[in-house]
């Protein structure tokens, strides 16, 4: 997650909009927003000679410093409370421009604005040092934030026992990384072994509930079992969690993946989750399977979660995604077509990597989809040669 997260901000820097490229900011203030305060003196000097003189367009010039502060510092705002009373001052004053006598410069109507227009930027001096504080102060909430989601959703190594694995996460609050997307990849005795899931719910409530879900699967995964026994675990965590925060509609949706190196296969538990999608030999399919109620409502349902198994080699990319990936509308409204996506790009060619996968998603979502309303993970898996290479 973090090399994508890298060339994510790169190609930000080149203009491109990448998924990637989302993490702690702030809005810039719209161009017209900064433009304001200039475009209000320029309007007062246009209508200034072309209004009769015992009309003194000049005195709207007191508001110029509160403008100002909007999107300006405290130094800004300082400059444009002197250029306020500097252009009052002509305007009274300047016979060739306004049409009055000099005498004007100190008349008492004219002064009075002098006095409003230093008042107002002193007010506007110290709003724009506020909000610049208010600023600085949600910067260091975003950065904390920041930290606490990449404490949950560690960075993935590029190799992991027999397998190669890129991510990418995306939240719905833009200027943030807090959501209820979770995704991990661990090397167990068992084999490789991976989880991605969507938590109901947003905020900070949600992000306990990640916090419950990855810490259950980084133990469970570990232990004797198949991945069955695992997502037990998890269900059983997350019902508990349920039950701490007196919430009867916690659940969440999640897939479970385990690769044996040895066999050539995979193993799934999908806990009513999105299917996962196989690029193989050319081919573009999802991995259908038995379905299984999600995490936390495990209680309505008798049965255990049912696994199913599939053929996994060299050159074959697993992708996993939430719903925010498949969800994500344009501005006709149509859903991103993943799998035709896929196709259209992968299809027929030469064997991609999972990082090529998650590199062509991140870039090719935010193309058909400008605004996301929910979180986006997406998990891709890629098994390697067994001889090749140090494991971590």
């Amino acid at each position: 997650m973090s090399r994508q997260h890298r060339r994510g901000r790169a190609a930000e820097g080149r203009g491109v909009e990448r998924l990637s490229a989302a993490g702690p900011e702030l809005p810039a203030p719209p161009g017209w927003m900064r433009w304001l305060p200039a475009a209000y003196v320029l309007v007062v000097l246009v209508l200034e000679p072309l209004t009769p003189v015992q009309w003194p367009v000049s005195f709207v010039l007191v508001a110029l410093p509160a403008v100002a502060a909007f999107s300006l510092g405290p130094v800004g705002v300082a400059a444009a409370t002197v250029c306020g009373v500097t252009f009052e001052a002509l305007l009274a004053g300047t016979p060739c421009c306004a049409g009055r006598s000099s005498h004007d410069l100190w008349e008492r109507h004219y002064v009075a604005a002098y006095l409003c227009t230093g008042l107002v930027g002193a007010l506007g001096i110290a709003l724009a040092a506020y909000r610049r504080r208010q600023e600085a102060h949600l910067v260091h909430v975003n950065t904390v934030s920041e930290t606490l989601m990449r404490t949950l959703l560690r960075p993935l190594p590029a190799r992991l026992d027999h397998v190669v694995a890129a991510g990418i996460y995306r939240p719905a609050e833009k200027g943030t990384l807090v959501g209820g997307d979770l995704f991990d990849v661990r090397a167990t005795p068992a084999g490789a072994r991976a989880v991605i899931g969507d938590v109901r719910g947003k905020g900070l409530q949600a992000v306990r509930t990640v916090a419950e879900v990855l810490g259950c699967f980084r133990q469970a995964a570990y232990e004797p079992g198949d991945l069955v026994e695992v997502a037990v675990a998890m269900e059983r965590r997350l019902v508990h969690e349920a039950e701490a925060l007196r919430d009867d509609e916690l659940f969440v949706t999640a897939a479970l993946v385990e690769y044996d190196a040895a066999a050539g296969r995979l193993t799934i538990v999908n806990q009513g989750h999105i299917e996962p999608v196989l690029l193989s030999a050319g081919s573009v399919h999802a991995l259908t399977g038995p379905p299984s109620l999600p995490l936390g409502l495990g209680v309505l349902a008798a049965e255990r979660p049912v696994a199913y198994h599939h053929p996994f080699g060299p050159g074959d990319v697993l992708v996993l995604c939430t719903d925010g990936l498949v969800e994500a509308r344009d501005e006709d409204g149509a859903f991103y077509p993943l799998l035709d996506r896929l196709r259209h790009r992968f299809g027929g060619g030469p064997a991609p990597t999972a990082d090529e996968v998650v590199d062509f998603l991140d870039g090719d979502l935010p193309r058909h989809s400008r605004a996301f309303h929910d979180d986006v993970a997406v998990l891709a898996l890629g098994p390697v040669a067994q001889d090749t290479g140090p494991r971590t």
